[in-house]
């Protein structure tokens, strides 16, 4: 019995790699709910609208799904059979202590560690937290993170009292 010495191909690449975490996962069509959330054109969605139509002449019963972007507000739409599998965002929020806030927002976490990837938010949302953090009261500022898919932004600011 002749032993296989193990070579390494030259167009092998293994100096960079995935955690295996992945953004999504599937779920059928037909379990999918209102109030839950769902990838649409490549954009995680909050579904506010959901429609099935009965099994037709052609085979499967259809999923009509309208969803707002979690992120944007846009409205995206798709149908497609009940029997066919959609990708579900892994949507996490995370309370952070509001540190500082710029350009982008200073935050830190349960365990101490600082991040400053964050961009202030645009609007009432970003004016309160500049407002709140420059009053100089004692209260502890935090705020809440959505993430999805890579995505993140502030989505609410609390304060010691609430």
């Amino acid at each position: 019995m002749q032993k296989r010495s193990a070579q390494r191909n030259e167009h092998d690449d293994f100096a960079s790699g995935e955690s295996g975490a992945s953004l999504t996962f599937p779920q059928q069509c037909s379990s999918l709910r209102k109030g839950g959330h769902v990838v649409i054109k490549d954009r995680p969605c909050k579904i506010v609208d959901i429609h099935s139509s009965k099994v037709g002449k052609h085979g499967h019963a259809k999923v009509l799904i309208t969803g707002l972007d979690i992120f944007t507000d846009r409205k995206y739409q798709t149908m497609l059979p009940s029997s066919h599998n959609m990708n579900v965002p892994i949507v996490t929020r995370t309370d952070y202590l509001l540190v500082d806030a710029g350009t982008f927002l200073s935050l830190m976490d349960e365990k101490g560690h600082l991040r400053y990837d964050i961009r202030c938010p645009d609007g009432d949302l970003g004016d309160a937290l500049r407002t709140k953090l420059a009053s100089n009261t004692d209260e502890a500022l935090a705020v809440t993170v959505l993430g999805a898919m890579g995505e993140e932004m502030v989505l609410d600011l609390k304060t010691g009292r609430e």
